[in-house]
């Protein structure tokens, strides 16, 4: 791996240490001249002060931030259990409540383009003290909500506005302080997803019989809050505000691996909630498990997912987050093949504890790749934001996608997972492309 500066870089800030794209090498940057031709010399703003990669207040941040991603995607993650309880309790075809979780998801992407621009600009405390409100007047206006229009707009909207005001610019955040253990800092951040996605669904499973739907979500409701007050008594912004650029910088789409990176990314998150959000209705439609062993499924898919984030990042920071997201794609791929051939409940059970590995590895590995695009940490809002609004669309269309095939299968899961595996294997030959990119670019500069 040569040592040279990644191409990526727009301009380099004397004095810290960065990572190489693919690469886990890092090395110490004392130059301020800009590798991508289509970007300015100008420096945007004095260079701020060098990320301190360790100590009580930088890992105090990814710790809080936790919090946040259990809010976020652990909520998200424990869509399985509103997918089946809505299909039973409405009456509503899978493919109708899919849209709910998917507008979340698609709003936490692309409203990142805009949350993320904020943090940069200084208003990072004011954003997601907003964002935490929605949180939680979403989750409690779906513990009342009787109809389907009702929960769409308390959950997928309400619910997803909150989550993208508050994910992108804590990722974001998170990255400013880290430069040498950026994806270790991230991945203890991203098993939120994995905690929450055990939280939620034990807390469905033990209250939901005793106490009914809306105070199972209301409880629900009190765990977010309590979590949004802990972090924001933590959290702080590092770096002076940069209140002048652009909310988009088109000019970053013109660097080829970063454009493919996002097509890669595009095809991989049209997939990977696939088996989060239909796990459980396929444990109990196909295996015909009762309802206590399909909400299991999701547990042991969701609980696999901690120790996933933490080591998949961990080799990210030795080899880098694009070199050890590639093999994570690929796996994912042909585990969702392999789901065809699954018709017994033990069998299920090795998939959702392999598969949950890997799926989880993805979540955690992506905002640290993407952290890797953007050197110049002054940017890492406005940047992240960009790749995270651009797969937005694939959030919004997997899941409704997927659903649509199972109705057209006639309830069978064929056609949904082999639209899965294609699109994750789609997804890594793209990652590679993007890689090969870079590293084409690294050998003309030798």
């Amino acid at each position: 791996m040569s040592s040279m500066p990644p191409p990526d870089v727009e301009h380099a800030i004397p004095g810290t240490k960065e990572q190489d794209f693919g690469g886990g090498n890092t090395r110490e940057i004392q130059h301020d001249v800009p590798l991508n031709p289509t970007v300015s010399n100008a420096p945007s703003s004095i260079a701020p002060p060098p990320a301190p990669n360790g100590g009580l207040k930088a890992w105090s941040q990814p710790l809080a931030a936790h919090l946040v991603i259990i809010n976020c995607w652990g909520y998200i993650s424990s869509f399985g259990f509103f997918q089946s309880y809505y299909t039973n309790a409405f009456q509503v075809e899978p493919s109708a409540i899919s849209w709910i979780g998917s507008v979340q998801i698609l709003l936490i992407y692309l409203v990142g383009t805009f949350s993320g621009r904020a943090l940069d600009a200084g208003y990072f405390r004011v954003v997601v003290s907003v964002g935490f409100a929605l949180q939680v007047l979403g989750v409690f206006a779906t513990s009342g909500a009787t109809a389907y229009w009702q929960l769409f707009l308390a959950q997928g909207i309400c619910k997803g506005l909150g989550d993208g005001l508050v994910f992108c610019p804590t990722v974001a955040l998170v990255a400013t302080y880290f430069t040498t253990k950026r994806s270790l800092a991230i991945g203890v951040m991203a098993c939120g997803g994995a905690t929450g996605g055990i939280i939620f669904p034990v807390i469905a499973q033990q209250l939901l019989p005793r106490v009914g739907f809306g105070w199972t979500v209301r409880t629900m409701g009190f765990v977010i809050l309590f979590n949004a007050l802990v972090f924001l008594s933590i959290a702080r912004p590092r770096l002076p505000p940069r209140k002048a650029g652009p909310i988009v910088e088109w000019s970053a789409f013109k660097d080829p691996a970063f454009s493919l990176f996002c097509c890669g990314m595009f095809l991989v998150l049209w997939a990977v909630f696939f088996a989060y959000f239909y796990i459980s209705s396929f444990g109990r439609d196909i295996l015909h498990v009762d309802p206590s062993t399909s909400l299991n499924l999701l547990l042991v898919l969701n609980a696999i997912g901690v120790p996933a984030r933490i080591l998949c990042n961990l080799v990210a920071d030795k080899l880098g987050p694009v070199n050890t997201l590639i093999p994570a794609v690929f796996a994912a791929g042909i585990l969702i093949f392999g789901w065809i051939g699954i018709q017994a409940l033990p069998s299920l059970y090795v998939f959702c504890v392999i598969y949950g590995f890997f799926g989880g590895g993805i979540q955690s590995l992506f905002p640290a790749a993407c952290a890797s695009l953007t050197t110049d940490l002054k940017k890492m809002g406005v940047r992240t934001g960009m790749c995270f609004s651009f797969v937005s669309v694939a959030c919004l269309t997997g899941p409704p996608i997927a659903g649509a095939l199972i109705q057209r299968d006639d309830g069978g899961y064929l056609y949904a997972q082999i639209f899965g595996g294609v699109a994750l294997l789609g997804g890594t030959l793209t990652l590679m492309a993007a890689k090969f990119v870079r590293s084409r670019e690294v050998m003309a500069r030798i």
